[in-house]
């Protein structure tokens, strides 16, 4: 799509929009977008579509969402004719789905790679954001749509000596894109959240010794990973309305499965038992869903837990390492619950060291080795399995100044603050795909980026037509929503734990919870009254007047 020429300088550039980001939520934007007549420009730090699927290629990647149901719903000759070929998809297919609708949708020409979006500062005598890029370009648009992803950008970790480290240093979140291989190799993985709990078992294959350092336990279901017959696909598609429709307006995560209707406590010991294990041969995230009452009362947590426990201790044939494989600190589903293929049997390898790293942390990285309590681990390779600065994070790394010049990292230096997870109060025209104060992580990430980004056009479209120039969140607006979003994440069990969902993983960021656990249905339906009501709570502006939609 051609720019307009700008009113702010002759030489710059001037869309509509421009577009921080193409994974699937940029994606779908600019797709959007176009189909509204309206200019889009999108920049993409790395050199192909795909977001966190183009970065994260570490070995046995891939996503935890059956794949049937992670997936585009806009199109239904697309959701239609794709043919995933398993249950849950790796990430080379899943980053082969991104580039085909890349293609499919001609979406290329708008996107700009290899370019990172280093400012984007709002001038309040144009009411446009100027935007500068690491090719030395600065470019005007009305709107910015932030689609950076929630886990994008990788933390590396602050351990001494690691820059003294003479072999090959890799994170899982920043994997190169040509193939590793670990044979004949002693390899130390740092970490134990979901990429090591699927990277683990491969490369326990190849490497000579693998040795896992462990901070924290982390619960892990089977995958039940299989090959999908071409009759399963057709019994999906057949029943794709309504499975679309259930996951925007029923369930909590956007995922379709039976709602449960009874509480954990409910039934007694054998028939609680006989109903975990079903899940637990079933395998995938679903296991928490079996009663509805596991994220709220520890009592029933309890056991869905210890089963879990009890699991881990069949499966790992050493009981020290079966304990300190037993996560103890917090409750079963209140972190990302993780699934995998033959994590905890890997264990049993004869090649394979668990190293608690809790009791004695890694005092330092030598040219060979990691050092725990005064003994030396060597190892050829070393695996930094240590996560994201998730939610923030990529957001952070752009310097983004509103009303007055303030920046948004200043604002959100204690936490991050939004209306709705969309906009911040003081930043008009920046919008947030699944940002902090929606559902985002806590959700089937599909089914909420096409909310926002179908609430974002939708809102666009309405601008327009009215001829507004100006929108942003009110700070009353803002501030009962903060507060709401907590309320509502205080009545569960996940602020208990110390979880990427509060920042925990990162020195010194705040601990907040970011997601709003509320629920993908009641979300959208609050979203969409939001809207209803002339978009009530934000404050939206004529060049000569300013019109606010006060909040009742």
């Amino acid at each position: 799509m051609s720019a307009m020429p700008s009113a702010a300088a002759k030489s710059t550039e001037t869309y509509d929009v421009v577009v921080v980001g193409a994974g699937f939520a940029g994606m779908y934007m600019l797709h959007r977008l176009r189909g509204q007549g309206m200019t889009a420009r999108v920049f993409e730090q790395g050199s192909g579509v795909g977001g966190t699927w183009y970065w994260n290629r570490y070995p046995g990647a891939r996503c935890d969402v059956e794949s049937m149901q992670y997936s585009y719903s806009f199109s239904e000759e697309l959701q239609q004719e794709w043919d995933w070929s398993e249950r849950y998809a790796p990430q080379p297919e899943i980053l082969q789905y991104a580039n085909h609708v890349a293609d499919r949708f001609d979406l290329r020409p708008d996107i700009q790679f290899n370019t990172r979006v280093e400012s984007a500062v709002f001038d309040e005598t144009t009411s446009l954001w100027s935007v500068s890029t690491s090719d030395g370009r600065t470019v005007a648009a009305k709107f910015v749509v932030l689609a950076t992803g929630c886990l994008s950008n990788a933390r590396m970790p602050d351990i001494k000596g690691l820059d003294q480290f003479k072999g090959k240093v890799y994170h899982t979140g920043h994997w190169p894109h040509e193939a590793v291989d670990f044979s004949g190799q002693r390899v130390g993985v740092i970490g134990t959240g979901s990429s090591a709990i699927q990277s683990v078992p491969v490369i326990a294959e190849q490497a000579s010794q693998l040795t896992v350092f462990q901070r924290t336990a982390n619960f892990s279901i089977p995958a039940r990973n299989a090959a999908l017959s071409e009759q399963e696909r057709e019994k999906f598609r057949a029943n794709y309305p309504e499975i679309r429709r259930f996951a925007r307006e029923v369930a909590k995560n956007g995922i379709y499965t039976e709602v449960p209707d009874r509480g954990a406590l409910d039934d007694g010991d054998n028939e609680r038992r006989s109903n975990y294990q079903a899940r637990w041969d079933r395998g995938g995230l679903t296991f928490m869903s079996v009663y509805n009452n596991l994220g709220l009362d520890k009592t029933a947590n309890d056991t869905a837990a210890n089963f879990v426990r009890e699991k881990i201790a069949e499966i790992v044939k050493d009981p020290e390492t079966a304990k300190l494989l037993q996560p103890n600190n917090h409750p079963i589903g209140s972190k990302r619950i993780c699934i995998d293929t033959d994590y905890f049997a890997a264990f049993n390898r004869p090649n394979v060291a668990l190293v608690d790293i809790r009791s004695n942390p890694i005092e330092e990285i030598t040219e060979n080795a990691v050092r725990v309590g005064g003994e030396d681990y060597e190892v050829d390779a070393l695996v930094l399995a240590t996560g994201f600065d998730a939610m923030t994070g990529s957001v952070a790394k752009i310097d983004i100044r509103g009303r007055d010049g303030r920046t948004l990292n200043d604002k959100w230096s204690a936490g991050p603050r939004t209306y709705l997870g969309l906009m911040s109060a003081g930043f008009p025209n920046l919008f947030v795909i699944t940002g902090p104060g929606s559902p985002s992580v806590l959700s089937n990430m599909i089914v909420s980026i096409e909310q926002h980004v179908d609430w974002i056009a939708d809102c666009m479209a309405y601008m327009r037509d009215q001829g507004l120039d100006t929108m942003e969140a009110s700070q009353d607006a803002e501030d009962k929503w903060v507060t709401h979003v907590n309320e509502v994440a205080y009545t569960t069990l996940y602020p208990t734990a110390n979880s990427w969902y509060m920042g925990a993983n990162v020195p010194g960021k705040p601990r907040i919870f970011m997601p709003y656990i509320g629920g993908v249905g009641p979300y959208r339906q609050i979203c969409n009254d939001v809207a209803a009501k002339g978009y009530e709570g934000f404050v939206m502006e004529r060049v000569e007047q300013p019109l606010e939609v006060a909040v009742s």
